[in-house]
């Protein structure tokens, strides 16, 4: 509904996926997987709110639904939420607090080469925007870290990263998001 998902279309459609916009809760039927981009998390809930997807979707992804959550979309799923609006809540599907613009600024924005478990120790450029830090991890699996601070976690079927796979040309994250969702 808002946010960086032409790039993940793109990015998607470039390892073979066969994709489709989500924007109303008839949108979620026969689904192998979603991808929560980044961009603003406290409107892309308020338009979910809105159209009345929210709910619909919070099922869906706690029923298992395979979900590559990224940037403002990991905020959408985190448990907990701070420096956020005064209302703002994550839907509380993944167990993780998290500082919305935890790493700074559109400014502070950055690039890092992260080790991540499962790309066989090569590693995978980081693209860091307005990005959220994870401040603890609860029970989710971490996946990646920068600078000792958890950048990429997994909980069941959802891959949540603080960064943006869509914005590289390396495809390989949206590869193991593909075979996720292929092999449920």
């Amino acid at each position: 509904m808002q946010g960086a998902f032409a790039e993940h279309v793109r990015a998607l459609e470039a390892v073979g996926a066969k994709t489709r916009l989500v924007k109303t809760e008839g949108d979620l039927e026969a689904l192998d997987g979603i991808v929560l981009p980044g961009g603003e998390s406290t409107t892309m809930t308020m338009l979910m709110e809105r159209v009345g997807l929210l709910e619909p979707l919070r099922n869906a992804i706690a029923g298992g639904l395979p979900t590559l959550a990224t940037c403002a979309g990991m905020i959408v799923l985190a448990r907990e939420v701070t420096d956020g609006m005064e209302d703002q809540r994550g839907m509380g599907l993944l167990d993780i607090s998290v500082r919305r613009n935890g790493y700074g600024r559109q400014v502070d924005s950055f690039e890092a080469s992260l080790h991540l478990a499962g790309l066989n120790g090569k590693t995978f450029p980081g693209v860091f925007i307005r990005s959220p830090l994870v401040e603890s991890t609860g029970t989710t699996e971490v996946v990646a870290t920068h600078d000792g601070r958890a950048v990429a976690v997994r909980q069941g079927q959802i891959l949540a990263l603080c960064f943006h796979p869509e914005l590289t040309n390396d495809r390989r994250l949206h590869q193991e998001f593909v075979r996720m969702a292929s092999s449920e």
